[in-house]
């Protein structure tokens, strides 16, 4: 076994699974993403908390609510090492769900088994909703501290920016065609003006801001890039071990899993023995 190799071999063994909380409005197109990650079409399968599976009549056209129980685990057959826990989004109102978010992740923060501790945190806001303004529920999570879990924000349908500078770029007078190959561009000018990311990394607002974002274009589709959000979710991981065993346990991208192990070789010195 090469070195690389062998050091996710043992990451793996030691914490066996990776552990998930994704958290996002109605429609934020939650379950695409794990999808994606995971490589699989299919609907995950869901554990309660003491690992019985839940029938699969309750899950049918439930995943995107989380099934409203955060503990429950879900599992896709085509990538194992994955564990995902489903959080509804702060809608107005939503105190409750804040609060149900905070208990299970300083609960789950602090868990003394690795695999049973939680490892990262992926928050989506959906961009086809943009005009919404954050609620206080939501600004909330971002008062609140997260411990060693790093938060990273998905930007999610930001296919939706680029319909809506199609139309704006048409309406003012350009040709379709011109239009069509503006409207990428136009879309990201229109993202870079919006507040939401300002507002995300404003500690004065946000004591506690994600430890980055990244934006996700054209995810139903099923050969959608998703190294964007696994580059990012790696870089925001404390831990080489965690590291390791994330860009390993994604299968989605070797380029990635082979630039971080030989990163974590060559800075051990060990690159070329």
């Amino acid at each position: 076994m090469s070195a690389p190799q062998d050091l996710a071999s043992r990451a793996k063994k030691r914490i066996s699974r990776f552990r998930i909380l994704i958290i996002g409005r109605a429609n934020a197109g939650k379950t695409t993403i794990l999808q994606r990650v995971c490589r699989s079409t299919e609907n995950p399968e869901i554990y309660d908390r003491y690992g019985k599976k839940i029938d699969g009549a309750i899950i049918e056209g439930t995943a995107e609510r989380g099934l409203h129980d955060i503990e429950n685990e879900m599992i896709f057959k085509s990538n194992p090492g994955f564990v995902f826990h489903d959080s509804r989004g702060f809608e107005a109102g939503g105190t409750d769900e804040l609060n149900k978010v905070k208990t299970f992740i300083a609960a789950r923060a602090n868990e003394k088994s690795l695999p049973d501790r939680l490892h990262a945190i992926w928050y989506c806001i959906p961009m086809d909703d943009h005009h919404r303004a954050f609620t206080a529920a939501e600004i909330g999570f971002f008062t609140c501290g997260t411990g060693s879990v790093p938060v990273i924000v998905l930007f999610t349908k930001m296919d939706a920016l680029c319909t809506e500078a199609f139309q704006k770029l048409t309406e003012g007078g350009m040709s379709k065609d011109q239009a069509f190959d503006e409207a990428a561009e136009h879309a990201n000018k229109m993202f870079e003006d919006m507040p939401h990311v300002k507002h995300l990394y404003n500690k004065k607002n946000t004591p506690y801001p994600p430890k980055s974002h990244v934006c996700l274009h054209e995810m139903h589709k099923l050969d959608a890039d998703s190294s964007g959000l696994i580059e990012e979710t790696t870089s925001a991981l404390g831990d080489d071990v965690l590291k390791q065993l994330f860009v390993s346990t994604q299968q989605t991208n070797m380029e990635i899993c082979m630039k971080y192990a030989l990163k974590r070789y060559d800075v051990l010195g060990l690159v070329g023995l």
